[in-house]
């Protein structure tokens, strides 16, 4: 039987703030990084997971991740869903971590690395990609995989299996379709904020060459530089291409809705992220004034509490999940069961480190075992930094290619660790 005998954390960055890339109203000079851990298996493949950041403070989330290391270094693989299910519970039930949080920010997201390395480990052992490894669980195995305290007003764990059941006929017909032809993806690669409008054009019409049916803008600095780049898009992409919208965060409800109403015809199809996102009423009454306006959130939506409180308020027509800011692939699958719970489409974020890689694998299980469908759902894509993964995201006309590949994808090449750890790889030293 293997076992966990070690633990590595690395603080790695990315000077993406150089070209702008990853720009918004919120964050104007971004460096993604990642605090990237290994656990070290004695027999057989390591497992890696990340949490995604955006600089400044990584070391600090890299730290909290290194204060886990008691909790699996000594313990065995884990291979079951039972397994996994009890690992996510000790570690979100160490009552003095939890204190940090408890749930929540820092603390919260060194438990999602830790998690999503071992699940990483064991899809790895059992020579699955997550998705498939995953999808072959039973109802039962899957739904006990939640930590249902907090949930069951909304969520049970029977109706959960029932949720489980009732997408099994089909599983195989969808998951040989994911294989065929991919998942759909949009893009947000045309619309940073630090873009100049030739760059928009430029790249807007090269994601509609590409086969995207939706790309995504950036707003929230300046009201009429947001019209004059939405009526670029929408004239270079034509009326057929769906136009997301993301102010990261910037608004008061209702300077969201006064904005929103300026840009409206433009056709914009989602507003992500309007204001702060633990206001669960805010974003109620921004959905409520901006219909048909779909609302979207979710990539800094803290647990599955706050998104239950969302989806009880209807202050939300697109979840956002992301695989690096909650606590993990278990946390996630509760997510996933309450947005089919509650009939609500799954758009996860990426874009940041590794999260394309990481996230396409929770699309592709929700399709397969969870809500059965793929209308109106789509992940978004960022093309950079995917070369510095064993196992890249990959999209071929607008859509995300299923991967093959053992594990979580979230394996870094050994070169990239070197050369962007942070103070004193290369890239840092040598600028």
């Amino acid at each position: 039987m293997a076992h966990i005998i070690g633990m590595e954390v690395m603080d790695v960055r990315f000077p993406t703030s150089r070209e702008l890339d990853g720009s918004d109203a919120m964050n104007q000079d971004p460096d993604y990084s990642a605090a990237y851990v290994v656990l070290k298996a004695d027999t057989g493949p390591d497992g890696y997971g990340l949490a995604f950041t955006i600089g400044r403070g990584n070391d600090v989330q890299a730290a909290a991740i290194s204060a886990l290391e008691s909790h699996v270094v000594g313990k065995r693989v884990p291979r079951t869903a039972s397994e996994l299910a009890k690992l996510s519970a000790d570690l979100i039930g160490d009552s003095q971590f939890r204190w940090l949080g408890p749930e929540k920010g820092v603390a919260h997201m060194a438990i999602g690395a830790v998690v999503n390395a071992a699940w990483d480990l064991a899809a790895r052992h059992a020579d699955r990609p997550l998705w498939r490894f995953l999808a072959e669980m039973t109802p039962e195995e899957i739904a006990g995989l939640v930590d249902y305290r907090y949930l069951s007003d909304a969520l049970t764990e029977q109706e959960a299996i029932d949720i489980l059941k009732a997408a099994e006929p089909g599983r195989g017909e969808r998951t040989e379709r994911l294989l065929r032809h991919g998942y759909r993806a949009y893009t947000t690669t045309p619309g940073w904020l630090g873009y100049s409008d030739s760059k928009l054009v430029r790249l807007s019409e090269q994601a509609v060459a590409d086969g995207f049916e939706m790309i995504k803008l950036k707003v929230g600095g300046d009201v009429e530089d947001d019209v004059r780049r939405m009526k670029l898009a929408r004239e270079t992409v034509g009326p057929a291409i769906r136009i997301a919208v993301d102010a990261n965060q910037r608004w008061d409800v209702t300077t969201a809705i006064q904005w929103m109403n300026q840009l409206a015809p433009y056709d914009p199809y989602w507003i992500e992220e309007p204001t702060s996102p633990d206001d669960v009423l805010g974003h109620a009454a921004i959905a409520k004034a901006l219909k048909p306006i779909k609302v979207a959130t979710g990539e800094h939506v803290q647990n599955r509490v706050v998104f239950k409180q969302m989806l009880q308020a209807e202050s939300l027509s697109v979840l956002q999940l992301d695989a690096a800011r909650v606590g993990g692939v278990n946390e996630n699958v509760a997510i996933l069961l309450l947005a089919a719970k509650f009939g609500v489409p799954v758009c996860p974020h990426a874009g940041g480190v590794g999260l394309c890689e990481m996230v396409r694998h929770l699309s592709m299980f929700d399709y397969v075992s969870v809500s059965g469908s793929d209308v109106d759902r789509s992940i978004e894509w960022v093309d950079h930094l995917h070369e510095h993964f064993t196992d890249p995201a990959i999209v071929r006309d607008g859509r995300y290619v299923a991967p093959t590949a053992p594990g979580f994808s979230s394996r870094m090449h050994d070169a990239t660790l070197r050369r962007f750890l942070f103070p004193d790889g290369p890239e840092w030293t040598e600028s």
